[in-house]
C-alpha cells in the first residue's frame, strides 16, 4: 500500500509515508500563517527521503492521504471566525447565554476554577443582538404544536444579515426528532441568498451535526461549526488544492475524534478537533495489541501541549458525551483525552502573586518565535532552552541537525527570567522537574479517577518531547515503551486507522420494565432506526469511492438504569433486535460493561433499563502495521556510542561527562544504562541515573528502572537526595 498520514501540530507538521514495505519519516516546522505551506514542505522532504522521484512523480501513486489537524482549535483560540447569526425557536433567545451551571468554569483549569473571585463566562461567539427566535415549536415527540411562520423567518433573515452575519446556525427545539421546519429555513435563506451570490452564507443545521437530545449542547456545536466551517475550509482547500496540483488524484481523509476517519466533504468541523490526540491514542490501541498490552497509557508531549489517552482491556471504548471544546460543552461523542498546556515550547516564569513561584506554562512559545535557543527572536524561557541548557539537546543536532539551536540564548533567557538567585543549571532543571511532574499529575488523575493503577498499564511515549521527559513522569509505571517514529507517532497511528463513519441517534426508549424485570424494547423502532443508519452509511461510503470494499457494521448503544444519571456506551453483540434472547443478550452485555466501569453494586435493574442512544459505526478496515523480529544480540551498547558531553544530572547535583548514542545504530538486546543520552532523528532520549534503556526484539526501546547500574558513590549520592 501507498499512503501519506499527516498530522499538524502547533509546533512541527509530521508525516509518515508508507511506500509498500518501507515507511519514509518527516518533519517540517508548522506554517501558523498558511498551514499549506508547511504541508506542502513536509511533503517535498518526504518525497527526498524515498527517493523514487520528485513529488509530482510520487503522488500519483498515492492511494490515500489522511490528515489531522489543530487548525479547529487554534482558529477558535484566536477568535478569528466570522460574525454569526443564530435562529431559534422563538422564546429560546437566551438559552446558550443563559448556559449550564458549569458554564463558568468549563475548559478552565483546576487551579483557575480555585479563584472563584475571578470566574466568568465566556465572551459568547454570537452576541445578543445576533440571536433571533422565530414562530415555530415541535414538540419532544416530534409533532408540529405551532407551524412554522416563514414571513417571520425572511423578516428575521434580513435582520441578520443587515447586522453582519457571514454564516448561519440553525437550532430549533426538537428538530433532531422532526427536522421540517430546519429544513425549511434553510431553503428559506437559499431562497433569498443564492448559492452563486458572492456573499455566499454557510448554513449549519443542529439535527445534522448532533442528532440527539440537549438543547444547548446541540446549539454550541451547530454554532462552533458554523464558526469553524470557514477559516477550516480554506485552509483545506488551499492544502487539497496542493495536493491536486502535484498530481494526486486519490482520497483526502480526515481524522476524527471517534477514532475514526472520513472524507474532508463529509466532515464536520467539530469532528476534526483534537484528531492528532485521537490519532495517538488508535495507534497506541492497535501497536499495543501487537505487542501483547492490554492495558496502555498514550502519552504525547508536543511542542504546545501533553496529550494523555487510555488504552483499558484492549479497548479504547471511552467517550466523553458533552465534551468541553475550548470553553463550550457540546454535543458530538469523542474519545476521550486529556490535554494540558505542558510541551517542549511551554513557557517558563515567576508567578509574583504566589510569592515569585516558578511555574511552567500554559503558555506556549508555539512555533514563531519558538523558543529563545530557535534564535527567532523568542526572549522567554522555555522547557527546550532548559534541555538545550542541561546538555540533554545537541544545539548542532537538533531537528536531524537541519535546525541548529543557539545555546547562549538559551543561557540568557533562563539566567535573566528565572535563574535568581538559583543559578543557571539549577533553575533549568527546576523548570524541567515543574513540567514533568504537571506530566505526572496528569497521567495520575486520568488513571486513578478511572478506577485503575499507574502500575497496571504500559507507558507509550511519543512526540517530540516524550522521550526526553518521560523518564520524569512516568512515575509509578513500571514500562515505558519508546517508538523509533515517537516524534512522528500520531501520523503513524493515523496510519492505521480505520476509515470510520459514526452516525448517532437520541430518543429514549424503555428497555426493561422496572421491578419485573420483563424487557420490553419495541424491536420494530430499534431496528428500524439501525436500518436508516445503515443505509445513510451505505450511501456516503459509495460517494467517497469505497462502496466495494468490505464494510463492517456495529452498533453501540448509549443505556442507563432507572433512577440513575450515568450513561454508559456499552457494544452491542448484534446489529438487530428479532428476538427476547436477542434483547437479553445486550442486557448482559450492558450490566457487564456497566458493573465492570463503576460497580457491581450499584447495579439497579429493580429501576428499569433505559436506551438513550443509538450509535452506529460503518468501519473499513485498513492495514495495520507489522512489527519486525529482530535477532537479539549482546548488550553492549559501545559500538553506538557517537560522543561524550557534559550534562547536568540533579540525581548528582553536578554536571558530569555523559556518553551520548545513536538511537539508530543500537540492535536489539543493547542496554543503555544511565546517565546517558541517547539521541533519535528528531528527538532524544534522556535515560538519568537508576535507569536503563533496553532495546527489545522489535528495535523499541523499553526504559526500566536499574538502581544495580549505578555506581556505588552515586548511589550513596542518590540515596541523601531522596532523603
Amino acid at each position: 500500500m501507498k499512503a501519506i498520514d499527516i498530522d499538524v501540530g502547533g509546533t512541527f507538521t509530521d508525516l509518515v509515508l508508507t511506500w509498500d514495505d518501507r515507511r519514509i519519516v518527516a518533519k517540517s516546522p508548522t506554517t501558523p500563517y498558511d498551514l499549506s505551506v508547511g504541508f506542502l514542505n513536509v511533503l517535498n522532504e518526504g518525497a527526498r527521503l524515498l527517493d523514487e522521484g520528485a513529488l509530482q512523480e510520487i503522488l500519483p501513486q498515492i492511494e490515500i492521504v489522511r490528515y489531522s489537524t489543530t487548525v479547529a482549535m487554534n482558529r477558535l483560540i484566536e477568535r478569528k471566525g466570522p460574525k454569526l447569526g443564530l435562529i431559534t425557536t422563538e422564546g429560546h433567545e437566551d438559552a446558550i447565554l443563559i448556559g449550564r451551571g458549569a458554564q463558568w468554569t468549563d475548559g478552565t483549569r483546576i487551579g483557575e476554577r480555585r479563584n472563584l473571585a475571578v470566574q466568568s463566562k465566556p465572551e459568547p461567539l454570537i452576541n445578543r443582538d445576533m440571536i433571533v427566535g422565530i414562530g415555530e415549536r415541535v414538540d419532544s415527540t416530534g409533532a408540529v404544536i405551532r407551524p412554522l411562520d416563514e414571513d417571520d423567518v425572511r423578516v428575521k433573515l434580513r435582520h441578520l444579515v443587515d447586522n453582519g452575519a457571514r454564516a448561519i446556525a440553525v437550532s430549533l427545539l426538537w428538530s433532531f426528532q422532526n427536522p421540517e421546519h430546519e429544513r425549511a429555513v434553510r431553503r428559506i435563506i437559499r431562497e433569498e441568498y443564492k448559492g452563486f451570490h458572492v456573499g455566499y452564507l454557510p448554513v449549519v443545521l443542529s439535527h445534522e451535526v448532533v442528532g440527539k437530545v440537549g438543547e444547548y449542547e446541540r446549539t454550541m456545536t451547530a454554532i462552533l461549526d458554523a464558526y469553524l466551517q470557514t477559516s477550516i475550509k480554506f485552509e483545506l482547500e488551499t492544502t487539497w488544492d496542493q495536493l491536486r496540483s502535484n498530481g494526486y488524484r486519490g482520497t483526502f481523509l480526515l481524522t476524527h475524534n471517534t477514532g475514526g476517519s472520513a472524507e474532508i466533504f463529509k466532515t464536520t468541523a467539530s469532528r476534526t478537533f483534537n484528531g492528532g490526540p485521537v490519532s495517538g491514542l488508535i495507534g497506541s490501541f492497535h501497536i499495543g495489541k501487537e505487542l501483547g498490552y492490554r492495558n496502555v497509557i498514550a502519552s504525547d508531549v508536543g511542542g504546545t501541549s501533553f496529550d494523555v489517552g487510555m488504552v483499558v482491556d484492549a479497548s479504547v471504548r471511552s467517550y466523553e458525551f458533552r465534551p468541553i471544546i475550548d470553553r463550550w460543552m457540546v454535543g458530538i461523542s469523542m474519545l476521550q483525552t486529556t490535554t494540558m498546556g505542558a510541551g517542549g515550547g511551554s513557557i517558563a516564569w515567576v508567578n509574583e502573586l504566589l510569592g515569585n513561584r516558578l511555574e511552567v506554562g500554559p503558555r506556549s512559545a508555539g512555533s514563531y518565535p519558538g523558543p529563545a535557543c530557535y534564535d527567532l527572536g523568542g526572549i522567554e524561557p522555555t522547557v527546550t532552552d532548559a534541555d538545550v541548557v542541561l546538555g540533554y539537546i545537541a544545539p548542532d543536532g537538533y531537528f536531524g541537525g537541519k535546525m541548529p539551536l543557539n545555546r547562549d540564548k538559551a543561557v540568557e533567557a533562563i539566567r535573566t527570567r528565572v535563574a535568581e538567585p538559583l543559578g543557571v543549571s539549577e533553575a533549568a532543571a527546576l523548570v524541567r522537574r515543574i513540567v514533568e511532574q504537571n506530566m505526572a499529575s496528569a497521567i495520575k488523575r486520568e488513571v486513578h479517577l478511572r478506577g485503575y493503577h499507574p502500575s497496571d498499564f504500559a507507558l507509550f511515549a511519543f512526540g517530540g518531547g516524550g522521550p526526553t521527559h518521560v523518564a520524569g513522569y512516568k512515575a509509578d509505571v513500571g514500562t515505558v515503551v519508546i517508538f523509533p517514529q515517537a516524534p512522528v507517532f500520531s501520523a503513524l497511528g493515523s496510519s492505521v486507522m480505520d476509515i470510520m463513519h459514526v452516525y448517532e441517534q437520541s430518543g429514549r426508549m424503555q428497555f426493561m420494565k422496572p421491578l419485573t424485570g420483563e424487557i420490553n424494547i419495541d424491536k420494530e423502532q430499534f431496528n428500524s432506526a439501525v436500518q436508516k443508519m445503515i443505509d445513510r452509511a451505505l450511501l456516503d461510503l459509495e460517494a467517497e469511492g469505497l462502496a466495494e470494499r468490505e464494510v463492517i457494521f456495529s452498533v453501540e448503544l448509549d443505556m442507563l438504569y432507572g433512577g440513575q444519571v450515568q450513561v454508559k456506551r456499552v457494544s452491542s453483540p448484534l446489529l438487530r433486535i428479532e428476538t427476547d434472547d436477542d434483547a437479553q443478550a445486550i442486557y448482559d452485555a450492558f450490566e457487564k460493561e456497566f458493573s465492570e466501569a463503576f460497580s457491581p453494586y450499584v447495579v439497579n435493574k429493580p429501576g428499569g433499563v433505559y436506551l438513550d442512544g443509538i450509535v452506529v459505526k460503518a468501519t473499513v478496515v485498513t492495514e495495520k502495521l507489522t512489527l519486525p523480529v529482530l535477532p537479539v544480540g549482546d548488550e553492549s551498547p559501545a559500538a553506538a556510542q557517537t560522543a561524550t558531553r557534559e550534562a547536568y544530572w540533579p540525581e548528582l547535583g553536578s554536571r558530569t561527562a555523559t556518553p551520548v548514542y545513536s538511537f539508530d545504530a543500537l540492535t536489539a538486546g543493547n542496554v543503555v544504562v544511565g546517565p546517558a543520552i541517547v539521541e533519535m532523528d528528531f528527538s532524544t532520549i534522556v535515560v538519568p541515573p537508576v535507569q536503563r534503556l533496553r532495546i527489545d526484539e522489535h528495535g523499541l526501546g523499553i526504559l526500566e528502572s536499574d538502581t544495580a547500574g549505578v555506581d556505588a558513590d552515586s548511589r550513596d549520592i542518590l540515596e541523601e537526595v531522596s532523603a
